[in-house]
């Protein structure tokens, strides 16, 4: 319904997540049209050492792994050693061989696969530094098959393999999958339009095959498949998904509409202006996707310890073969010395340091309704200095309610709204829906109301108690030339409230003025990002009116205003070059470009899907509140992380010298099992340290 479109603009995002689901089983052809597009922007979430593999790959790998790893533990000498048992057979050192082999190339694989790439890219991280201590590990270890060398190697290297796939596997499951976003535009574009051809005939054929000048018809209710000017007909058409325009804008002919918008009640015949792969939602697909290819690809901080540690490791391990064989040690001495230090610089708690901070910070979060979709960022927003947010639905709730009530002489405010909710009861427009909200709190009972008629554009009227009613825009009191306060209603309306007029036989009867409910969390939250020194923004495409009214009420610091859906990703840049690292937290379609393109995009959960598979983090309770919640939770997390790092690292900062054999001469050589306790210690105090993480 669109009767009180003369009024200001206002909210009705409350209905923005209400996809079209009819219209969602979008054509085959045009999904496949943008699905490389979906998974070149699903790849940039992922981080590249992960490429290739999997959430289930790692998971597979890790238990298979695992589960090899059981025998070779009972068939390794040392671990013999250790529980003082003797269970030692002909060709036993074979079996153990060819079990760590199996494990080796199985589990092995994804790290030597990204070792690879790495190296090729000349970026040596985690993976490179897995892939020396394993292949240093499994050539030697292999020499005591063939008599070469006694001491093996084979448990440990088995042990890091599980520890690195299970540390992977938990870190790329807390990455919460892929994103769909651009999947999810795409099902805004219906599948098929009614074509209407020069004899008036009409066929249904697919938006993709439509060219610039034909005709189709739009009926009722459908979402409108491509860009278009209006040839014939009238209606109310809901952009709100698209725009950020919070009212339903009545459309007549000559104006033009939009791909993905919805129709209201009327029939429209409409010129296609675009092919059928070019419209306005086809634009913001693009800029969604330039905006996650475009997205940094920042090395996690286990990355950039390990590629120190790789280049200490190789340093170490070959000054350590070097000093040896200098001293007139054996060949085979040396050598140990060296394998041990290279296998000791690569710890098991490193490759879980950083995973399981994530895992608890990742389950942390979603108790609180935080879901974190990309990790990378939402580690980053430690740094935010700024947070963008939109107004309607975000800020606001996307609903209206009444602020004003004004009485000619005569009535009062009950006996007003008993009238008026007699009409709006019979309206499922946002204006009718906040009206009938205010009677059903006060408990009042509204009279019984007849013939009711939607004055198109300008509001409702019928007959109430046997007088004929209308609630009605100022542009139809004026059209109609119906005396009323002007003063009360210029006052009103400069504060950007929306008012509506009653009129009883022709007669001003009082005002009432509405507008979007800021939300009760709005203002704590601002308040709690000052405290951190955070500069509050607001970006929206309503009205500087509506815009500044509830700016001044939440004192946020920056305000734009009427801001068109493609420049809002502009915005976003324009206010990173000032210098600003940014959260946008949005719900809309329109919201989308700078959701991806912001350094942390924030969708709220009552928003659209669109929106929710752009953002990094998704706020479930759709509380602005919860923003300075992932603001703590990412500094805490951050910590923790450093805190890991510090346990893990120090144990080499120890260990590597102690292996390299630096106190030899009083006496203290670390042996490969004493330095494999270390390690598990190590592993052990960095999983207590993570799990002490707390969101508050």
């Amino acid at each position: 319904m669109d009767h009180h479109q003369g009024h200001a603009q206002y909210s009705n995002h409350g209905d923005k997540n209400k996809v079209n689901h009819s219209v969602s089983s979008y054509q085959q052809h045009h999904h496949h049209h943008h699905e490389d597009k979906s998974r070149h922007a699903d790849d940039s979430h992922r981080m590249d050492k992960h490429a290739g593999h999997h959430v289930d790959d790692f998971k597979k790998r890790f238990y298979i792994s695992l589960a090899v790893t059981i025998p070779i533990l009972i068939l390794s000498p040392m671990i013999q050693m250790f529980l003082g048992v003797d269970w030692r057979f002909p060709y036993d050192t074979t079996v153990l061989f060819l079990l760590s082999s199996f494990v080796f190339f199985y589990g092995g694989t994804p790290f030597l696969a990204g070792a690879y790439r790495e190296l090729r890219q000349k970026i040596p991280a985690m993976m490179t530094l897995i892939a020396l201590a394993i292949v240093v590990a499994y050539c030697y270890s292999s020499l005591t098959v063939f008599g070469l060398t006694e001491v093996d190697f084979f448990w440990e290297l088995a042990t890091l393999i599980d520890i690195m796939l299970l540390g992977h596997w938990l870190e790329m499951k807390s990455i919460l999958g892929a994103s769909r976003a651009l999947e999810e535009l795409v099902r805004l574009i219906p599948s098929e339009a009614h074509l209407v051809d020069d004899d008036g005939a009409i066929k249904d054929v697919s938006v993709m095959e439509l060219k610039p000048q034909q005709v189709i018809l739009i009926k009722p209710g459908e979402r409108i498949p491509v860009d278009g000017a209006i040839k014939i007909g009238q209606s109310s058409v809901d952009e709100s998904m698209l725009t950020g325009e919070s009212v339903p804008v009545v459309k007549k002919s000559g104006d033009k509409v939009i791909g993905g918008a919805i129709n209201g009640e009327g029939s429209l015949t409409v010129t296609v202006q675009n092919e059928g792969g070019k419209g306005y939602l086809s634009q913001v697909i693009k800029l969604v996707k330039e905006a996650q290819e475009s997205k940094s690809k920042a090395q996690n901080l286990s990355d950039k310890a390990a590629k120190w540690l790789f280049y200490i490791a190789l340093a170490a391990g070959l000054i350590t073969l070097a000093a040896w064989l200098s001293m007139g040690f054996s060949f085979d001495f040396a050598m140990q010395r060296m394998v041990t230090v290279m296998i000791i610089a690569c710890p098991h708690a490193l490759g879980l340091a950083v995973p399981l901070v994530v895992s608890t910070s990742t389950s942390l979060a979603a108790q609180k309704g935080l879901l974190i979709r990309n990790r990378t960022a939402f580690e980053e927003a430690r740094k935010l200095n700024a947070v963008v947010f939109d107004k309607t639905g975000t800020l606001t709730q996307g609903k209206f309610g009444i602020t004003d009530i004004l009485m000619a002489s005569g009535y009062d405010e009950t006996e007003l709204l008993k009238i008026v909710g007699a009409l709006e009861a019979q309206s499922e427009h946002p204006i009718s829906k906040g009206i009938t909200a205010e009677v059903k709190k006060r408990n009042i009972s509204v009279y019984g109301a007849e013939s009711v008629e939607n004055l198109t554009g300008e509001g409702l009227q019928g007959i109430v108690g046997g007088k004929k009613i209308k609630v009605v825009s100022p542009g139809h009191m004026n059209k109609h030339q119906i005396a009323y306060p002007a003063q009360d209603y210029e006052r009103l309306a400069s504060q950007g409230k929306t008012v509506v007029f009653a009129v009883i036989d022709g007669q001003f009867a009082g005002m009432i003025s509405l507008a979007d409910q800021v939300r009760e969390t709005s203002l704590d939250a601002i308040e709690k990002l000052k405290i951190l020194g955070v500069t509050s923004m607001m970006l929206t495409g309503d009205n500087k009116q509506v815009s500044e009214l509830v700016g001044s009420q939440l004192n946020i610091d920056e305000i734009y205003a009427e801001v068109l859906p493609h420049q809002k990703a502009d915005k976003i840049k324009e206010i990173q070059e000032k210098g600003y690292l940014v959260a946008m937290t949005g719900d809309g379609v329109n919201d989308a470009p700078a959701l991806a393109i912001a350094n942390l995009g924030i969708a709220v959960g009552a928003g659209t899907d669109v929106a929710i598979e752009t953002a990094d983090v998704v706020l479930v309770r759709s509380d602005p509140e919860d923003v300075v919640s992932i603001l703590h939770l990412s500094r805490r997390t951050y910590a923790k992380m450093v805190q890991n790092l510090w346990w893990a690292s120090g144990y080499n900062i120890v260990a590597i010298p102690l292996a390299a054999g630096i106190l030899y001469g009083a006496g203290i050589l670390l042996d490969p099992a004493v330095g494999a306790v270390l390690m598990s210690l190590s592993t052990i105090v960095v999983a207590i340290n993570a799990k002490l993480l707390k969101a508050d």
